[in-house]
């Protein structure tokens, strides 16, 4: 059986990547990154939480320098995060600015090349990522040709090959809930928000994104967890 290491923020779209590499796959790590991140403690007691539920071990890797050298608002909190209602999630113009508000220098590629190195010392064949088609459209380091062109430097900078993989990359939000439910994914257990706090803030573009796709799909998964905390429900601007 192919063993894998996942890459686990605690959201929807790395816990469903991760479900469904518990299927296909002997999964024998979940890393989870701390860089400074608003969310860092929720995305790390979230991450924690899910691999204490699946038993699999998990670990925590702190990037302070990659916090002091990131100056958007996803890390720096003088800074005001950028709102979108509803309507705005498929303006490419107003999501491209949003983007960039949130941008961390290289993210994808630092966290990717220090998984591929667990990978190669743990025997793993691959790395599993959380990406989407939905984000990748203002996100590059969220498509599929990313994965294409890490997949060939790797094949350089390592000798054991794991590959990168993402058994979401062509699916939108709505869609990835929809796998999440056929996965019986723990979604009580997600943290989905840019922001920390005891439940999430409806508001970001993560937390919108999240709750539109729950409204389209499956309403019904509100109910006694984060998703009910939160201010503002599924469908609401």
């Amino acid at each position: 059986m192919m063993k894998s290491i996942i890459l686990l923020s605690g959201g929807l779209d790395s816990t469903v990547n991760f479900c469904k590499a518990l299927r296909e796959s002997q999964v024998i790590c979940a890393l989870t990154f701390d860089y400074g991140q608003r969310a860092s403690s929720n995305e790390v007691m979230a991450s924690q939480k899910i691999c204490a539920h699946y038993k699999v071990p998990h670990q925590v890797i702190r990037l302070d320098w990659l916090k002091h050298i990131t100056h958007t608002a996803l890390v720096n909190e003088e800074k005001e995060l950028p709102k979108l209602n509803s309507s705005q999630l498929d303006d490419f113009e107003k999501t491209t600015k949003s983007a960039e508000s949130v941008w961390v220098p290289n993210r994808n590629g630092v966290f990717i090349s220090i998984a591929a190195s667990f990978a190669e010392s743990l025997k793993a064949d691959q790395v599993v990522v959380g990406f989407n088609a939905e984000e990748a459209v203002t996100f590059p380091d969220n498509s599929a040709d990313f994965i294409k062109r890490i997949n060939s430097a790797l094949e350089l900078s390592t000798l054991s090959h794991p590959k990168i993989v993402c058994y979401t990359q062509n699916l939108n939000k709505r869609e990835i809930v929809q796998l999440g439910q056929e996965l019986k994914a723990p979604f009580d257990l997600m943290w989905s928000c840019y922001r920390a706090g005891k439940a999430m803030c409806g508001t970001c573009e993560s937390c919108m994104r999240f709750y539109r796709a729950i409204s389209l799909s499956s309403p019904d998964l509100i109910g006694g967890s984060i998703l009910l905390d939160s201010p503002v429900k599924p469908g609401n601007d």
